[in-house]
């Protein structure tokens, strides 16, 4: 298969999934090193095709703008590595996604990292990674604080999520 008709499929594929597709099951689908589908996935982003990256894998865009989140906020976080999964799992018993995580660094300015956290499953798969050490969470750049923009469906939900997460004892409110 010639690599044009790949990305196409690739394309194909995030945009029929309704589920993060990892890197490594593309590169055994097409029977090609993951780095070749990492590196099919930003020409893809190149030609202006949204393609997001989980920790789970790959989502289209195009998915994504099915959901009704309409409602979103920033909202800013302090615990330590004990507490991620008590914080994911408020935001997503609530009705929320997380959909990213930002920290200020000194040199490079906000550094973002897509989650896209919606579910008590996703909450169980990203938290698998962090106790198999297979990532270094970007709120350790900062001493534990960072930012999330939490979507959901209304302005109820995201009350809820800021008092129990402030219950908690994680809003960070300075």
């Amino acid at each position: 298969m010639k690599a044009t008709d790949r990305r196409n499929e690739i394309i194909k594929i995030l945009e029929a999934s309704d589920q993060a597709v990892n890197a490594t099951q593309l590169a055994e689908q097409f029977s090609v090193s993951r780095q070749i589908i990492v590196g099919d996935i930003a020409l893809i982003r190149a030609k202006g095709i949204e393609v997001i990256a989980t920790p789970r894998g790959y989502l289209s865009g195009k998915a994504l703008k099915g959901e009704d989140k309409s409602f979103t906020a920033k909202v800013a976080c302090l615990h330590s590595e004990a507490e991620v999964e008590t914080e994911l799992t408020i935001v997503v018993d609530n009705g929320g996604e997380v959909v990213d995580v930002q920290v200020e660094h000194p040199l490079y300015g906000t550094i973002t990292g897509e989650l896209h956290i919606g579910s008590r499953h996703d909450v169980a798969d990203f938290m698998k990674k962090v106790a198999a050490k297979e990532v270094t969470m970007l709120s350790s750049l900062t001493g534990g604080v960072h930012i999330h923009t939490i979507a959901c469906k209304d302005e109820a939900a995201l009350v809820r999520i800021k008092h129990e997460l402030k219950q908690a004892g994680i809003l960070f409110e300075g």
